[in-house]
């Protein structure tokens, strides 16, 4: 089982002992899809594959956003919101332009190339 999955297992039983049931009902689904891939690919799903599908259900979530803020539906709206906060959870930290223009930097200068 990856440290992605097992950490959806722990924050599911600390959202139970909180009771929240609103970032329950959201972990909830990031574990279901998580079964759902398992089951239909027969495979068991490594830490790479499982980031691959949060930043799936994270790009799902923006685009509902922006479909329920264009129909004027700022209730449902929030709710996609907070479950990106959730999933961002997750998520490693992206890197910033700086940190990326210095793993550029040093990868250049590791193989020589001008």
């Amino acid at each position: 089982m990856s440290d992605l999955k097992l950490q959806l297992k722990d924050a599911q039983k600390q959202a139970m002992r909180d009771k929240n049931k609103p970032r329950l009902i959201c972990i909830r689904t990031m574990l279901a899809e998580f079964k759902r891939i398992e089951v239909d690919e027969r495979i068991e799903l490594d830490q790479a594959r499982g980031l691959g599908v949060l930043d799936k259900m994270l790009k799902q979530r923006r685009d509902s956003i922006t479909q329920y803020e264009a129909a004027a539906r700022q209730d449902l709206a929030d709710v996609e919101h907070f479950e990106m906060g959730v999933i961002q959870e997750f998520l490693p930290t992206p890197l910033t332009d700086d940190e990326v223009t210095a793993l550029i930097a040093q990868a250049i200068a590791d193989s020589g190339a001008s």
